[in-house]
């Protein structure tokens, strides 16, 4: 006769599998959703800030969610707190205007950020080139355009899977992404392949 665990280990053994799968999506997600908050509110330690909320709200609200569900919450907590991040600095921004006060000139922390290294310094210099040029013109990008273009290419969810995150349809998706790619064209010239 086999020997039978107690419900009650049972259910921590499910729960620690649970735990250790929402803490591996989490890391691998992480360094992506960093990159996507930089470009979004250019400042290194806000968009560390915004992440590691949208993370611990994850892990605290939906941990019981389906595991293939977890991309598209997860992302759209994450646009939600970049959202809200914007909001406060318009309002701390008008404030400050009103008051004679100006925000501190801090240099922008994406193009002040060490590249990746490389023997030859043509292709480093090329490729930072290259990164920049591509921040600058996602910069110029509406936001649910850009938010559509980098949750497709940059964290390859699908079409479905975007529109949960963006709370749209899947047609307003494809509208979306489409835009902004015709537009990145327009703005990379030489640089878009």
């Amino acid at each position: 006769m086999p020997f039978e665990y107690p419900a009650s280990h049972v259910k921590e053994e499910v729960g620690l599998k649970r735990a250790a799968q929402l803490d591996a999506f989490l890391r691998d997600v992480e360094a992506r959703a960093f990159r996507i908050a930089q470009i979004n509110v250019r400042d290194r330690d806000e968009a560390l800030d915004i992440v590691q909320d949208a993370m611990l709200s994850l892990a605290t609200k939906y941990p019981d969610r389906p595991q293939q569900e977890w991309p598209p919450l997860f992302f759209r907590i994450l646009k939600n707190r970049i959202r809200d991040w914007h909001r406060r600095y318009s309002v701390r921004s008008r404030v400050l205007s009103f008051f004679g006060g100006q925000e501190s000139d801090r240099p922008d922390p994406i193009v002040t950020a060490p590249g990746p290294r490389s023997d030859d310094p043509l292709e480093v210099l090329a490729g930072y080139e290259a990164v920049e040029e591509l921040e600058r013109a996602l910069r110029q990008l509406p936001p649910r355009q850009r938010e559509a273009f980098m949750l497709r290419n940059f964290e390859n969810l699908d079409v479905r899977q975007t529109a949960r995150a963006m709370g749209c349809s899947d047609g307003s998706v494809k509208t979306h992404y489409s835009r902004a790619v015709g537009r990145l064209r327009e703005l990379l010239g030489e640089h878009w392949q």
